[in-house]
């Protein structure tokens, strides 16, 4: 694959933001090009060190995003939210994520 073929892969690729619950109870929020994936890869202790104390237990929520960008700016929203918004989030996946004020 040439260096333009990569590129133009990585733009037009869809990215999610995903919650997983480890299994202390705790939600872990991040981003992927595979969420799937990357869930097995938090389940066998690979990558983030959040697991290293509990490990994941269910992937329980994803987004699809426009774009990298995209993501990163829902992942920092839903990282300051708090865990009765997050389970908000969780129980309606099909809610609209507005954390700033409205008007």
């Amino acid at each position: 694959m040439s260096v333009e073929e990569s590129t133009l892969s990585a733009v037009e690729r869809i990215w999610w933001v995903y919650m997983v619950r480890a299994e202390n109870g705790h939600l872990y929020t991040g981003i992927s090009v595979d969420p799937e994936r990357r869930f097995l890869q938090h389940q066998s202790g690979k990558g983030a060190r959040f697991f290293n104390r509990s490990p994941a237990a269910a992937l329980v929520w994803r987004r699809s995003c426009a774009g990298h960008g995209n993501a990163l700016r829902q992942e920092r929203a839903i990282k300051a939210l708090t865990r009765k918004a997050k389970e908000c989030l969780i129980d309606q996946p099909d809610g609209d994520l507005s954390v700033g004020p409205k008007g």
